[in-house]
């Protein structure tokens, strides 16, 4: 599951292996950073938004996209809790553990999202296979956005598909970016055959930050200009911020439970 040998459980031991998982996920994606950087910066350059969605632990990577310190301010986070907070359902439906498979569900959100044709969806998922995920992504493309997917290639090949066209996520998107995590993610070895420690969130994270750099490189290089977070806890943050916001005023959505 690594490049170290794994002497002992601890630390260090997932250190290791997660620097080589970082490596690996450098190495494989020059070319998938390249094409999500100029899909992003000509979305940004046409006053256009970057659309994150993902369903379980991949909302931590979403959260990497939208509303954070260093990041593009045009940002939209699309996610399940949309549905009470601005489609007026009610919250009990957040209880219902197969919510995510309903028919419907993606375009519902689509539409919530409310998303104007120069905009640009990122979806993420680890398996690359649940029916939102793949349902989302043929939504956006049938409405004609550039869709970036952000996936674990050794996972999404060594499951099949279980949606209905019989495609993964990386079958339908424009640029792939791959997490490098080994199928199932954990990475550090069990003696009794398993793993523990996910490492999905860690590279996922880098890779969105690498399209940042990528798309920001891309704007300032052609004379444009990035619009970009800085930290609200610095001093004029906030202000700055909300300024800079307001271009985007009923597009950009941080809200969720």
């Amino acid at each position: 599951m690594g490049d170290a040998q794994i002497n002992q459980i601890n630390g260090a031991a997932f250190a290791d292996v997660g620097r080589a998982a970082v490596e690996r996920a450098i190495a494989a994606n020059k070319d998938g950073v390249a094409a999500a950087g100029r899909l992003v910066a000509e979305s940004v350059a046409a006053d256009g938004v970057i659309h994150g969605f993902g369903t379980g632990h991949s909302q931590a990577t979403v959260l990497e996209i939208v509303g954070r310190a260093g990041g593009l301010i045009p940002t939209n986070r699309i996610g399940l809790t949309d549905l009470v907070l601005r489609g007026g359902a009610d919250r009990a439906i957040l209880d219902d553990p197969l919510l995510e498979r309903s028919p419907g569900l993606a375009r519902k959100l689509y539409e919530l999202a409310a998303p104007r044709p120069q905009d640009v969806f990122v979806i993420v998922s680890n398996s690359g296979v649940n029916n939102s995920i793949v349902d989302m992504a043929l939504q956006v493309k049938e409405a004609g956005h550039p869709l970036i997917a952000l996936t674990s290639l050794a996972h999404t090949r060594a499951v099949p598909a279980l949606h209905p066209s019989g495609r993964h996520l990386a079958d339908i998107a424009d640029a792939v970016l791959d997490n490098c995590a080994p199928a199932g993610d954990a990475i550090l070895p069990l003696p009794d055959g398993g793993a523990l420690c996910g490492v999905s969130t860690i590279t996922s994270a880098l890779l969105v930050q690498m399209v940042v750099a990528e798309a920001v490189g891309r704007l300032t290089a052609e004379g444009g200009t990035a619009p970009v977070y800085i930290s609200a806890n610095l001093p004029g943050g906030h202000e700055r911020n909300a300024v800079l916001e307001e271009h985007y005023a009923g597009r950009l959505h941080r809200n969720g439970f």
